[in-house]
């Protein structure tokens, strides 16, 4: 009897350890899975092209706050003033800055070890009228326009160097119409195409381990497209100090093509020139620069059909940028979330658009995702 009570005993105590030892493993497993799966909801665009390139975004001042704060730290390395660097803003008057909301990005930049693109020293709109007027209410001379351009870059690009890896020097210098070649504007009418060569010149002077860009709009397009290489040519040719091109991706559902978009990559980038896809977005509108109001008739409704098409999109432009590993430099989204787009006011005020990866209430689209989940193919140049 007293060895039949030992036998019970003992298969008591394994069946308790073995049911213990299950829960154990059971609940060690679904932790692993939790951990396992909150690392991967952890992971942002920046961890998913980390081999690639530096994601961006276009940010002011009040974007680190809230949702738009939690998507910047998750999602993005890199951010880029939308407008608080550019001349109207930051320097007002001639004898007269204002560096509050610049310093605000540039020091939450340096506080979670992000970096930073400059946007931008020489443009023909924000700009303030005092820098074009003489004393005497006339326009300035060559002479002083320059040199007003100088202290102008001198003093912004010193406050940030060690900051900003990378300025868009000059800004949208190219006509849009096919006819021109330069824009018109009171920079080229007074100082001609000096005014382009000059504001390199000082950019590297005040920080010569800047990256200094072009930036334009329509950059893929191929009547502009060529305008804006026989520019930059004439810059290398010359031997100003440019590192390389920004392609503003304002783009739509409707253009440009993927042909467009690679032969543009392979002529910037025959340059020796560094590319980056600058302010990235995909309007579901397609390109109407001067429209200005809805038709009666018209809906800004995000459709399904719509949301397809950004998709599809979204797909191809991310599956080109892959491709140009090693030649794309940089990408940056311009804005953070649908919840605000810059396209939600231009060229249609008060029309709705959805041009990002993130919906308004900061959440994934399906374009995220198709962006984001890629197979990784072997550098061409590792064996």
């Amino acid at each position: 009897m007293k060895n039949i009570y030992n036998n019970i005993n003992l298969l008591l105590i394994c069946t308790i350890f073995f049911v213990g030892c299950k829960s154990n493993s059971e609940e060690n497993e679904k932790v692993v899975a939790t951990t396992s799966e909150e690392q991967e909801q952890e992971k942002g665009l920046k961890d998913y092209y980390s081999e690639y390139f530096p994601v961006g975004v276009a940010v002011a001042p009040n974007s680190f706050e809230g949702k738009s704060k939690e998507l910047i730290l998750q999602h993005y390395n890199s951010m880029t003033p939308e407008n608080v660097m550019k001349m109207g803003e930051i320097h007002p008057e001639q004898n007269r800055y204002y560096w509050e909301a610049a310093d605000k990005i540039a020091n939450f930049a340096r506080e979670h070890d992000m970096k930073m693109r400059g946007h931008a020293l020489v443009w023909h709109q924000q700009t303030g009228d005092w820098i074009f007027k003489a004393e005497d209410g006339g326009q300035v001379s060559k002479e002083e326009l320059l040199q007003r351009m100088k202290n102008h870059i001198d003093t912004v690009v010193s406050r940030y160097k060690g900051t900003i890896y990378a300025w868009d020097v000059v800004n949208e210098a190219i006509s849009d119409d096919p006819d021109e070649f330069l824009r018109k504007s009171e920079w080229y009418d007074i100082a001609g195409e000096d005014f382009i060569i000059k504001a390199f010149e000082y950019a590297h002077e005040a920080d010569p381990e800047a990256k200094l860009f072009y930036n334009d709009y329509n950059a893929v397009i191929p009547e502009k497209r060529d305008r804006i290489y026989k520019l930059l040519k004439m810059l290398v040719d010359r031997d100003v100090p440019i590192d390389g091109v920004g392609i503003q991706g304002h783009w739509s559902i409707i253009d440009p093509s993927e042909q467009e978009l690679r032969k543009a990559i392979d002529m910037y980038s025959s340059l020796g020139l560094d590319v980056q896809i600058t302010e990235l977005d995909v309007s579901i509108y397609p390109w109407e620069k001067e429209r200005r109001e809805m038709r009666e008739d018209e809906s800004d409704e995000f459709t399904p059909e719509l949301q397809q098409q950004q998709v599809d999109k979204y797909k191809m432009f991310f599956d080109v940028f892959r491709d140009y590993k090693g030649v794309l430099t940089g990408l940056t989204f311009w804005n953070i979330a649908d919840a605000y787009s810059w396209l939600d006011y231009y060229p249609v005020e008060g029309r709705k658009n959805y041009p990002l990866l993130f919906d308004e209430d900061y959440e994934p689209k399906e374009a995220y995702y198709e962006v984001t989940e890629f197979e990784e193919t072997p550098d061409e140049n590792e064996e």
